[in-house]
């Protein structure tokens, strides 16, 4: 019935839209289970990396059904910043939710540059999607969640309600604040927690 086992979908989901949840869509149509490998899931908040990985998985979450749920998993990835140090930890990672001797596939799309990283994985069969949103990037979406706007015809309902949620947060006042002071640095962590 299904071509893979597992399929690996790859992102940061920072926040999670909805060609995000069309890949995972497509991917358990193809596959018994989805491994979503969190990258940026390091316990600090900047206003590139604004929800933590469990924040991210109940976000991610929120938009599927119970059936649905049961086969979508999580491995957090951790930033490295050397590839072949990224690319073991990845794969370490899914081998602990992976059984041996299981069809694991990569599911994705050559976006832009940033994309190479699909081509890390040799031994797994791609799944290679074209754009499912052209203009779908998460970028000018947190630009204008932090200007107060939350673009809702780019977000499916469960990532609605939580962007909603966490405007009310004290941690969303601090990422705003950096940002429309014009601080883009990624290297200035938020370090609140409610």
């Amino acid at each position: 019935m299904y071509k893979f086992d597992y399929l690996v979908f790859i992102g940061r989901f920072q926040p999670f839209h909805l060609a995000h949840m069309l890949t995972i869509e497509i991917a358990l149509r193809q596959s018994q289970h989805v491994v979503l490998a969190l990258g940026s899931a390091q316990a600090e908040r900047n206003i590139k990396n604004p929800f933590l990985a469990n924040e991210r998985e109940a976000m991610i979450l929120s938009n599927f059904c119970d059936e649905d749920k049961q086969r979508i998993h999580f491995v957090h990835v951790i930033d490295v910043y050397n590839d072949g140090k990224w690319v073991k930890q990845v794969k370490d990672l899914v081998a602990q939710v992976v059984g041996l001797n299981e069809k694991v596939g990569l599911i994705g799309h050559f976006k832009d540059e940033s994309s190479y990283y699909l081509q890390l994985f040799p031994e797994w069969t791609m799944v290679e999607l074209e754009s499912l949103k052209a203009s779908m990037s998460a970028t000018p979406m947190r630009e204008a969640y932090y200007r107060g706007e939350i673009k809702t015809q780019a977000f499916p309902k469960g990532t609605i309600q939580f962007l909603e949620k966490f405007q009310k947060t004290t941690i969303y006042a601090a990422l705003q604040q950096k940002f429309l002071a014009g601080d883009r640095s990624n290297l200035d962590v938020i370090d609140l927690e409610e």
